[in-house]
């Protein structure tokens, strides 16, 4: 039995708000979910499993239709899918009476049910979320009802407020998978467990690739293994500079990184090192042209001190820098408490 398993799609989010780029993040969202159904029926997928937050907060019915109509595409695939924390159950949810395709299986109860799917031979359990905040511990005793099925277990939290979850007990579970959700950062944990991760990242901590678990049980045996699969990646790069170097010389090494790694990558830059005294960077041009959410100059003057000391060692700068130099610091910090001091002493003068 073949599945892709999927989590934390969050449809209606708007990634970067207030960036160039924003509406196009939104609008991706959906167009990776409806590659995945592409990819469901290229590779012939059993079963689509959806372990929390598909949407970003409750769904209208408008949204539920839509999405809908994305699952009635799928040829062979069945989906299984459960609301996490973002998309919780409420009184009046419209996921409480919707109507979906008959190739698709709500958890909707807050306490565990399960849905058996005959063709397959596979039960998946779990349980929707009734509200934002789940305090307990619940998935650790959750156990399957006859083991010559497959077993599989869908699962969102995995911290203190979202259904706490101990790893090493459920290792031990008669599941001969764990779909878990919640957690943004894709990680394998076990043989047969796994976060798949945000399928697109939402924001520029969610670094690196993001994408789905790809899985085969046979014989009641389990490989996984995490596919790349995002629109687009957060990356987070770092330019050492020295005095050598110029303003255009740093918006050339910028472009570089870029086309190097993908021109619809989010980028996160840090610029350090010791540059030329007089030189100010100016990374106007480049947030214009490249999708960087953050460029921050984090390098420091070129500053010869022990000549400054000389200059000044009948003042208030010289006594700064004469006091600095005797601390018991790493030199790291005492080089960097010698800049920020300067730095300050001018601005008083």
């Amino acid at each position: 039995m073949k599945f892709i398993h999927i989590s934390d799609i969050h449809i209606g989010m708007t990634p970067d708000v207030s960036f160039r780029w924003s509406k196009d993040r939104k609008d991706e969202i959906v167009k990776t979910l409806d590659r995945v159904i592409d990819e469901c029926n290229k590779k012939s997928i059993e079963l689509l499993l959806i372990a929390g937050d598909l949407f970003h907060k409750q769904p209208l019915q408008k949204d539920l239709k839509e999405v809908n109509y994305m699952f009635s595409k799928l040829e062979k695939t069945h989906v299984v899918l459960m609301a996490g924390n973002h998309d919780y159950i409420s009184v009046t949810s419209k996921y409480k009476d919707f109507e979906w395709n008959d190739n698709v299986h709500m958890l909707t109860d807050s306490k565990v049910e399960s849905v058996y799917i005959r063709g397959m031979n596979v039960e998946v359990y779990g349980f929707s979320y009734d509200k934002k905040n789940i305090l307990e511990h619940r998935y650790e005793t959750i156990t399957p009802d006859d083991e010559h099925k497959i077993n599989i277990l869908l699962a969102h939290g995995g911290d203190s407020k979202y259904v706490p979850i101990d790893f090493s007990q459920m290792k031990e579970s008669k599941f001969d998978y764990i779909a878990l959700g919640h957690i943004h950062k894709p990680e394998i944990i076990h043989n047969n467990m796994a976060y798949a991760g945000s399928l697109e990242p939402l924001d520029k901590t969610e670094l690196g690739e993001h994408g789905y678990i790809y899985g085969e049980i046979v014989d009641k045996k389990c490989s996984i293994k995490f596919v790349p699969f995002a629109k687009r990646k957060y990356l987070k790069k770092r330019i050492v500079v020295d005095t050598s170097v110029t303003n255009t010389m740093l918006v050339e090494k910028v472009e570089d990184i870029v086309k190097q790694n993908g021109i619809d990558n989010i980028y996160i830059i840090d610029v350090e090192g010791y540059k030329d005294p007089d030189i100010m960077f100016d990374f106007d041009s480049l947030r214009r042209n490249y999708n960087i959410i953050s460029i921050k100059d984090k390098s420091l003057p070129d500053i010869d001190f022990d000549k400054l000391y000389k200059d000044n060692k009948d003042n208030i700068l010289g006594m700064f820098i004469e006091k600095i130099k005797l601390m018991k610091v790493d030199e790291d910090i005492k080089t960097r408490s010698l800049y920020l001091g300067i730095e300050a002493l001018k601005k008083k003068v």
